[in-house]
C-alpha cells in the first residue's frame, strides 16, 4: 500500500505572536470544540476516496495551539480517524503544545488519548527574548512544561527553538541551545527567525543579527548539537538515533498528505493517472464551521515545471539528499527532465558529485573486435546538496525554477 499522512489544523491561540504568519486566530472565551471536531470529521469524510489503497503513517495536530483543545476532543478526533482509515501499526501521532497551556495531568490525558509525540513551542529560554517574541510563557514555565511532559510518560519530545532573534548574540543563542539540550529531548527543531509578510514584525521590523553573526550561531550550534549526540537530517531538524519526525520527513520526500481544518492544505497524487493536485481549505474558522459553506476553496493541478520545483524545494532540505529514483517515483517524470539543472548545480558545486564508477558497456578495441573495455563515468544515485549548497540553498533551488 502507498503511504499517506494526515495534517489536522486547530487554528486558535491565546494570542497571535508578532512573527507568526500561520493561519492562527485569537481564541474566543469558549472554544467551539465539539462543533470543530464534527466539522473535521465531515471534512475527512469528503476526502475518504483519497485513502483508498493507502496506509496512514502519521498524524500531526498543528496550529494555532492544538493543546488548547481538551484531551477528550483530541481522543474523539483520533477515534473518528481510526474507524475510517487503515492505520500503520507504528503510526506517529504528534501534538503541538505551548508552555502555559498545559499541565502534567493534561499531558497524561493527551498520551492516553493516543498522542505519542509531543512538539513543544519553547522558542527561547531567555525571558527577555520570549517577551520580544510575544510568547505567553517564561523560562520557568517552559522548563516546567518539559518536565511535566516527561513525568506524564511522553517519551518522544521535540523542542522548537529559534536563533537569530532581535539583538541576540552568538553567546545568547548557544546558551539557549545548551539549556534546551540539558532537558534531554529526543528531537530539536532549531531554526532561524525569518520576517514574513503579513506579520507585526514585517510592519515594524526589529533589529536582527547580521548574516555573518547568524552563520556563526548556526555553525557553532550544529557543532554543539553533534557533540550531544544529535544528527542533523534536515535544514532545521536534529534528532537522536531513531527519533526523526516521520511526518515531516514524508513532506520532505514529496509524499502525499491530506490536510483538514481551517486553512489546511493537501498534496495528493492520483494513483491511476499520476496527476498531482494541491488543494486548500477555507481559512476563517467561522466559515469552516458553517456546514453550508464548501470547505475546499481552491485546487491546483501541478504542471511538470511545478512538480520539478516542488520536489526539489522539499528534497534538497534533507542533508543526506534523496535517491534519484525517488524523483521519478514521486513526480512521474524521467530523470532526463532535470539533467541540465543537475549538471549546472554540479558545475557550481552546489550538489555532491557522484562517485566515479566503471561503465559496463562493451567498446570496440584497437584490433577492431569487440572486447570488454569499461570506461569511467559518473552515474548519480543520489540528489544531495553539498556543504556549499546547504549554505546557499536558495541559489541551488533557483536552478530548478
Amino acid at each position: 500500500m502507498k503511504k499517506i499522512s494526515l495534517y489536522i489544523h486547530l487554528p486558535w491561540c491565546v494570542r497571535k505572536c508578532p512573527y507568526c504568519d500561520f493561519n492562527s486566530h485569537a481564541s474566543p472565551p469558549t472554544l467551539p470544540e465539539a462543533a470543530y471536531v464534527t466539522a473535521l470529521l465531515q471534512d475527512l469524510d469528503e476526502h475518504l476516496p483519497v485513502f483508498h489503497q493507502r496506509e496512514l503513517i502519521s498524524i500531526f495536530f498543528g496550529g494555532g495551539t492544538p493543546s488548547l483543545f481538551s484531551p477528550r476532543s483530541i481522543e474523539a478526533i483520533l477515534r473518528g480517524i481510526d474507524t475510517r482509515l487503515t492505520l500503520n501499526p507504528h503510526i506517529e501521532i504528534t501534538l503541538e503544545a505551548n508552555p502555559g497551556t498545559v499541565e502534567q495531568q493534561r499531558f497524561y490525558d493527551f498520551r492516553l488519548a493516543g498522542i505519542n509525540r509531543l512538539s513543544l513551542g519553547i522558542q527561547s529560554l531567555q525571558d527577555s527574548k520570549l517577551k520580544t517574541l510575544g510568547r505567553i510563557h517564561d523560562r520557568n514555565t517552559a522548563l516546567a512544561a518539559i518536565a511535566s511532559a516527561k513525568t506524564a510518560g511522553l517519551q518522544n519530545i521535540n523542542l522548537d527553538l529559534m536563533f537569530g532573534l532581535p539583538h541576540q548574540s552568538c553567546t545568547d543563542a548557544l546558551a539557549d541551545l545548551e539549556l534546551a539540550l540539558a532537558q534531554e529531548p529526543q528531537h530539536l527543531s532549531w531554526y532561524q527567525l525569518t520576517i514574513e509578510p503579513n506579520t507585526v514584525f514585517y510592519r515594524y521590523p526589529p533589529t536582527l543579527p547580521t548574516e555573518d553573526h547568524v552563520w556563526e550561531m548556526q555553525n557553532q550550534g550544529q557543532q554543539l548539537l553533534s557533540k550531544h549526540g544529535f544528527t542533523q537530517y534536515e535544514v532545521s531538524a536534529y534528532s537522536r538515533p531513531g527519533y526523526e519526525c516521520q511526518h515531516n520527513r514524508h513532506y520532505w520526500e514529496f509524499g502525499d498528505y491530506l490536510g483538514i481544518g481551517a486553512g489546511a492544505h493537501s498534496k495528493i497524487t492520483d494513483i491511476q493517472t499520476g496527476t498531482i493536485t494541491r488543494h486548500w481549505q477555507i481559512k476563517q474558522p467561522r466559515d469552516y464551521l458553517n456546514p453550508e459553506k464548501q470547505k475546499t476553496v481552491s485546487q491546483l493541478v501541478l504542471s511538470e515545471k511545478d512538480k520539478i520545483f516542488e520536489f526539489m524545494l522539499n528534497a534538497l532540505r534533507l542533508t543526506e539528499g534523496v535517491p534519484v529514483s525517488l524523483f521519478t517515483e514521486r513526480t512521474g517524470l524521467a530523470l532526463n527532465s532535470i539533467q541540465p539543472m543537475l549538471a549546472e548545480a554540479l558545475r557550481k558545486e552546489l550538489l555532491l558529485d557522484p562517485p566515479l564508477t566503471l561503465s559496463p558497456t562493451k567498446n570496440v578495441g584497437e584490433r577492431g573486435c569487440r572486447e570488454c573495455n569499461p570506461l569511467p563515468y559518473k552515474k548519480p544515485t543520489k540528489i544531495c546538496p553539498s556543504e556549499l549548497g546547504k549554505r546557499f540553498l536558495n541559489d541551488l533551488l533557483q536552478l530548478f525554477l
